[in-house]
């Protein structure tokens, strides 16, 4: 891994049996198309050659707006063997951000997917009167295709070993823009240094004996596209899912060793399990639940006795077994991130013998700053992990997390001031989180500087903590926790639907719509029985003393989460001010 300078030099490296057969796949009207590496390497060069004959050169930026496809990966390395810049965008991108980024990043070409991303992307370049050219990959009617550029590539005589050789470790990769929650979308610059740098240090994360993956977070998230990079560099076949509806129909097809999430989409597995083992009846059921409740009892490896040990390799046989076949039969190791994943997760899916890493990181550290292991001896669970070998990472006074590293970006795309802001002047990236380390060595995370608030009391509390806590029942899918400057800590909720109106069905109580069940007494009285059991282990100060149930959920359309689903706290504060002045007039 030492002597990788540039990203494109992974593919020269790439050595894996299966390289004749499948480097990587995706799906198409149904079936697996796969790409061998000599095809793969042939459709990349080919499109460079496309891309300089059409002027394009070194510094220049093209955008991607897809989802998870093999021609992302073809363009990713079409683009950086010239020293061209990507620029991806989230499909979900709000059309002012999408015309922003489009303008500010000032891109020259633009891939796309299908006819709505297509027609999103016309509309945001004609606001902006824009000169960007855009080519599909799917046929679109009287669009240009990505398919055309790459045959004009076949056919011209251009050697691209100049154009190689011009590019440095320190020559920008990526600008990849963070929506954040509040203000205009920043772009982040990352050099081929500052991934590769990130990729070396988490070669340990992956398993020798790993050779399959399924991927299904956005490429265009750094955290998603690193990992991919790590699976080329080891050799293992990528599978792209086809969409998240169809993930556990793919995840069974395919039988990945290792695949990446966000706690999310863990917590709605685990869900799904849980009601399955509710519907079980008798001995079954009994022991079904003995066996999840010993999960939650799950310590680190080295920690849990002999006795708990002989229970587990009972429950592991007959109950955790169908956990794994579940998810393909050889699941190994799934690495979460992206946000905070709830500790009795991470200890009932190790005790299932499916180890789930939890890590930390952020777009500007290229992105992993700590991540647990799947070594025994090297996790800890409610911790991020131990920091990256390569990084030095110190607490400041205050509390937040300071790194600096080779993986830190060097700052922002045209603003010095944004840059000043997080880096300071020895060179340290200010994260914005707040977090400790402990005694032996493993990152905790206790929450974000900008979302702690004071109540009128004085007390500082910390939001996060506190809905990590109550993102513990089924019974709720999303929650804010409030209370600047107010007497008490108060709790925005929308339930979990079907787990309510499941609930309600048991309970004999009318599910006639969302709007209603939310006002029902004996629901309220559940939900406050659920917020006085998960407020338990806090202080007087930090405990949630009122909550309002909402009857719709927060989505990134309405532009209530980011595209990776964090919440835009801001945003949700004015749409609910009513609600929140209610909660507080008593």
């Amino acid at each position: 891994m030492s002597q990788l300078n540039r990203l494109f030099d992974v593919l020269d490296r790439y050595t894996s049996a299966s390289a004749n057969t499948c480097m990587v796949a995706g799906k198409k009207d149904g079936e697996w198309q796969p790409y061998s590496l000599d095809r793969f390497t042939e459709l990349s060069d080919n499109l460079s050659k496309a891309l300089l004959s059409k002027g394009l050169k070194k510094g220049d930026k093209i955008a991607l707006m897809s989802g998870n496809r093999p021609e992302w990966n073809i363009v990713d390395f079409a683009c950086n063997q010239l020293g061209i810049v990507t620029v991806p965008l989230y499909p979900t991108l709000a059309a002012h951000d999408l015309s922003y980024i489009l303008n500010n990043a000032e891109v020259k070409l633009l891939f796309t997917s299908n006819a709505e991303l297509t027609h999103k992307a016309e509309q945001a370049i004609q606001d902006q009167q824009l000169s960007v050219e855009i080519y599909t990959f799917d046929a679109v009617a009287d669009e240009p295709r990505y398919q055309e550029l790459i045959e004009s590539g076949s056919r011209q005589d251009i050697d691209l070993q100049p154009y190689r050789d011009a590019v440095q470790s320190d020559d920008l990769l990526t600008l990849i823009y963070t929506s954040g929650t509040t203000g205009k979308p920043k772009g982040v610059l990352l050099t081929h240094k500052n991934i590769l740098s990130n990729v070396e240090a988490c070669q340990h994360l992956v398993p020798k004996d790993t050779n399959k993956a399924i991927s299904f977070l956005p490429l265009c998230h750094i955290f998603e596209r690193m990992v991919v990079y790590i699976y080329l560099s080891k050799g293992i076949q990528i599978y792209y899912a086809e969409n998240l509806d169809n993930i556990v129909a793919d995840i069974n097809d395919v039988k990945p060793q290792i695949f990446t999430t966000v706690p999310r989409v863990l917590e709605k597995v685990y869900d799904k399990i849980i009601e399955k083992g509710k519907a079980l009846t008798g001995l079954k059921k009994t022991l079904f639940f003995w066996a999840v409740e010993l999960g939650h009892q799950y310590q680190e490896p080295k920690k849990n006795g002999f006795f708990y040990n002989a229970k587990l390799a009972i429950a592991r046989k007959l109950i955790f077994s169908k956990w794994r076949d579940a998810l393909g039969g050889n699941i190994n190791l799934i690495v979460s991130g992206g946000a905070a994943l709830q500790e009795r997760l991470g200890r009932v899916f190790w005790a299932a013998n499916i180890k789930v890493l939890e890590g930390y990181g952020l777009t500007e550290t290229s992105p992993v700053i700590a991540v647990n292991s799947h070594v025994d001896t090297d996790v800890k669970f409610g911790t991020v992990g131990r920091v990256l070998k390569n990084l030095d990472v110190k607490i400041a006074n205050d509390g937040e997390i300071l790194v600096k590293g080779p993986s830190i970006s060097p700052g922002y795309y045209k603003n010095e001031e944004a840059t000043r802001e997080v880096i300071d002047e020895e060179g340290y990236f200010h994260t914005g989180d707040i977090g400790e380390i402990t005694s032996d060595g493993f990152l905790k995370i206790t929450d974000r500087k900008k979302e702690m608030f004071k109540t009128a009391g004085g007390k500082y509390v910390a939001p996060q903590a506190l809905e990590n806590k109550l993102m513990e029942s089924i019974l709720i899918a999303q929650v804010m926790v409030i209370g600047e400057n107010q007497r008490f800590p108060a709790a925005l909720i929308v339930p979990a639907f079907e787990e309510l109106e499941n609930w309600c069905k048991h309970k004999g109580i009318p599910f006639v719509s969302k709007e209603e069940v939310v006002k029902d007494a004996q629901v309220i009285e559940k939900y406050q029985r659920e917020i006085d059991r998960l407020n338990a282990g806090f202080g007087q100060w930090e405990k949630v003393k009122k909550f309002e149930l909402l009857s719709k959920e927060w989505t990134i359309d309405d532009g209530e989460l980011t595209p990776k689903l964090s919440l835009k706290r801001k945003v949700i504060l004015k749409n609910t001010e009513e609600i929140i002045n209610r909660l507080y007039e008593e």
